[in-house]
């Protein structure tokens, strides 16, 4: 897969979210490199679909067992579960045209290989479930690092746009891939299929091997892989917007989950079909997709993303419990429509709400996470329904997966989505650098912070209060932990304080800050008594310095000459 997903791409600009002219959505095209990546990413992602076919139905025929079909989805999404993280700092510290030609290598190289294994008469079942993962890796190396280029392939005024060719094309692949996919297997077989999958990539790789893409310049050092998966996993523990995000995601994917399990199944031996009906099938499903995603933008202007949310989820629930009831073929092709239609609305919405959750520093491994969920959920639920349709039947798991999703509206409602009116996640460091910065080596630490305020002890528990919510704040930059101490003796003076890994883990929070914090330092600050501002301080570990602190003092008091500079 290219990663040109439907709900991938940059966060857009909320002031431009609604209004944007119907004709502005080709704007994007007027980039030579947005085209040819869209071409590339069409053909690939067609590719992709067929290869889904291809594999789900060489596996039927390979083993009739429902849950060794439906270890097919867990083979694929299993690597994004595992990888993903990782994957997504290394698209924010590595150039990642270099990572995307890297991971799209691997992708043609594991089709190939299965492609070969197939017409050889060679592939066995955990064959295709081997080389199914390995093709899920390159899609978990792959996917984080795309949605992050695209605000460099489409300027700041056209990126709804361009999220929405990217909607449009993942969508519109996802229409003509079975179909294609399905008469390519009934003619020529799956492995024919797995080599034109193969060759599909090809396109992509010669693409953004052609790219000048020049890397992104940084003030600071780039971080480390595992410093980076340590600050994303901060972030998304101390972002409340992000973590319901998250909890929808895994309400409506583990009983979304079933289609995916069960549908080969269903399509051969209930339904009755062949591979060209399985894809005309899937090709209806695509279908519903893209009207689906074409109601959205008009859905968004008349509903809130919640209520939205929930209908999607209904209406997913109601075709999974149809096709449960049916015998109907026709009736069953309706229903796979509606619930294209409904996937589409609900994972656009969801990743949108995503996106405009998350900072741009930390935005591949915060949408990394999300896809963590989506896919860990459909890896466990393909396992979880694949075993009820083993033991009981598919259509006991139909009704299963629309069951659970009927109950997961509950945690829906619970972890209600933050609109993008409520957050401004624009950069915003208004945090003055102390004078002093250089001198200290970047790798000392931990270094603790305190801001002390002199405050009315009479509004002690109002100020109180108010601190609370900058500890969520501290933790999602960088902080490892936070507190607030008042002195018993001065009732009157408090003490904030947070710690941070390294000297230059803070020097990076410094530059973390978004306006919305602005609001609310300043809130916290208007409690504090006299014409100076808080007192700021840094301390770090001596034993950290290893040999270095007299020399890091000498620098330090030299180049604090000036007023030292507020944290």
């Amino acid at each position: 897969m290219s990663g040109f997903v439907a709900y991938g791409g940059p966060r857009p600009n909320p002031r431009r979210l609604h209004h944007k002219p119907v004709a502005s959505i080709l704007r994007p095209f007027r980039r030579r490199i947005f085209t040819a990546l869209w071409i590339a990413a069409l053909v690939s992602n067609i590719g992709t679909w067929m290869q889904n076919v291809g594999a789900a139905w060489l596996m039927t025929s390979l083993s009739p067992s429902p849950l060794m079909v439906a270890l097919i989805q867990t083979a694929s999404s299993l690597p994004i579960l595992i990888l993903a993280l990782p994957a997504g700092a290394l698209a924010d510290i590595v150039d990642r045209r270099r990572l995307l030609i890297l991971s799209q290598a691997w992708m043609l190289l594991a089709a190939g290989a299965l492609g070969w294994l197939t017409i050889a008469h060679l592939a066995t079942p955990w064959t295709l479930l081997v080389l199914s993962f390995a093709l899920g890796v390159g899609s978990a190396l792959n996917a984080p690092a795309w949605q992050a280029i695209v605000p460099e392939l489409a300027s700041r005024s056209d990126l709804t746009a361009a999220i929405s060719l990217n909607g449009i094309n993942f969508n519109a692949a996802r229409a003509i891939g079975p179909a294609i996919g399905g008469v390519v297997v009934a003619w020529a077989g799956a492995g024919p299929t797995f080599l034109l999958n193969a060759a599909s990539f090809v396109a992509v790789i010669a693409v953004l091997y052609e790219w000048d893409h020049a890397p992104r310049p940084g003030v600071l050092p780039a971080e480390r892989v595992m410093g980076a998966v340590r600050a994303g996993v901060r972030y998304v523990r101390n972002s409340p917007a992000l973590r319901a995000v998250l909890v929808q995601t895994a309400a409506f994917i583990l009983g979304a989950s079933v289609l995916w399990a069960v549908l080969p199944v269903l399509a051969r031996w209930q339904m009755h079909l062949d591979a060209a009906g399985y894809g005309v099938l899937l090709g209806f499903f695509g279908g519903g997709a893209v009207i689906g995603g074409a109601c959205l933008p008009r859905l968004t202007q008349i509903l809130s993303r919640n209520l939205i949310s929930t209908l999607s989820t209904v209406a997913f629930a109601v075709a999974m419990g149809g096709l449960a009831m049916t015998h109907n073929s026709l009736v069953a092709f309706a229903l796979i429509a509606m619930a294209g239609a409904a996937w589409v609305i609900e994972m656009s919405s969801l990743n949108v709400a995503a996106q405009l959750s998350v900072s741009g520093w930390v935005q591949g491994r915060a949408l990394a996470c999300y896809q963590m969920v989506v896919q860990g959920g459909m890896a466990a639920g393909a396992i979880m329904w694949g075993v009820v349709a083993e033991r009981y039947s598919v259509l006991y798991a139909l009704a299963g997966g629309a069951a659970a999703m009927i109950i997961g509206i509950v945690a829906m409602l619970r972890f209600p989505l933050i609109s993008e009116q409520e957050l401004d996640l624009h950069p915003n460091p208004h945090w003055p650098m102390p004078a002093w910065a250089d001198a200290v080596p970047q790798d000392s630490g931990p270094v603790l912070v305190t801001v002390e305020y002199r405050i009315d002890p009479a509004r002690g528990r109002e100020f109180e209060r108010a601190a609370r919510v900058l500890r969520p704040i501290r933790m999602r930059d960088g902080a490892t932990f936070w507190g607030l101490f008042f002195d018993a003796s001065d009732p009157g003076r408090f003490v904030e304080y947070f710690t941070v890994e390294s000297w230059i883990e803070h020097l990076r929070q410094h530059q973390r800050a978004v306006a919305s914090d602005d609001e609310i330092e300043e809130r916290v600050k208007s409690f504090h008594l006299g014409k100076k501002p808080p007192l700021v301080t840094h301390q770090i570990s001596a034993l950290s310095l290893d040999g270095r602190g007299s020399e890091a003092i000498a620098r330090i008091l030299e180049a604090s000459r000036t007023e030292p500079a507020s944290s």
